[in-house]
């Protein structure tokens, strides 16, 4: 396991219990306490959890949302795969709305060469990436910084939405599940998530296999509310039929 995933198991244990214990996380993750203890460092670092004797437990803010840099870390292969199919739906002149997010990220520079195009995001990693794009039109929400991820959130942002339409909506998720829909982590930015869609023709979510068949806290929206799902093959093709909806596999490059 490497360092990004174990800092994701750690938040994500976080979220679910509420305090992690050092020497219990060294045993059932096969590190020394060394390694774990860098591990919580890191974490408390970019503001994800508060030290105790012999563990951590969460900083007290609404959010569990796993840092970016942890996020990008995982999976690029994969997820550079996803962009280049997303990609591939998007013709000259359209307007894109871009969701936070490392795959997410990933489309915007996959259409750096497709020509005038309208980019609206809330994600700052996104937004300065297409302000380096030539001849890119950018829009970006207004809203408040929602810590170590780089998203920006609230009433702004949302309201921001009601005043454009877009040809397509790209979606990160935090869990994708036949019965539970599109979930997410975080319930602050499910309502912006929802303007979106609202705002989009067309919206396609962009999650690497490791999200489908999970569940997190709050749900974003039912599989009918998409129009096209891009993963990549660690979904199979039974799974796959499970979810009612069009799901279309990358292949990553070598594989």
């Amino acid at each position: 396991m490497s360092a990004h995933e174990r800092r994701r198991e750690i938040v994500q244990r976080l979220h679910a219990d509420g305090y992690v214990e050092a020497k219990m996380l060294s045993e059932e993750l096969g590190v020394d306490t060394s390694t774990i203890r860098r591990d919580l460092d890191e974490l408390v670092r970019v503001g994800q959890v508060a030290r105790t004797h012999g563990g951590a437990r969460p900083t007290g803010k609404t959010t569990f949302e796993i840092p970016y840099a942890v996020k990008a870390g995982e999976r690029r292969a994969e997820k550079a795969a996803i962009a280049r199919i997303a990609a591939e739906h998007v013709k000259e002149g359209d307007t894109v709305i871009l969701d936070s997010g490392s795959t997410t990220y990933q489309v915007a520079v996959a259409l750096r060469h497709t020509s005038d195009l309208t980019f609206i995001t809330n994600d700052l990693r996104t937004a300065a990436f297409v302000a380096t794009v030539p001849g890119a039109r950018l829009l970006v929400t207004g809203g408040e910084l929602l810590n170590s991820v780089f998203t920006l959130i609230g009433d702004r942002a949302i309201e921001f939405f009601a005043d454009y339409s877009a040809a397509w909506a790209f979606l990160g998720a935090d869990a994708v599940d036949p019965v539970a829909g599109i979930t997410n982590t975080n319930t602050l930015e499910v309502p912006l998530k929802r303007a979106m869609i609202a705002a989009a023709t067309k919206t396609i979510v962009v999650a690497d296999s490791s999200k489908f068949g999970n569940r997190a806290l709050a749900k974003v929206a039912a599989l009918d509310e998409v129009d096209l799902f891009i993963t990549d093959s660690g979904v199979d093709e039974v799974d796959r039929a499970r979810y009612r909806a069009d799901v279309v596999v990358a292949r990553v490059d070598g594989g």
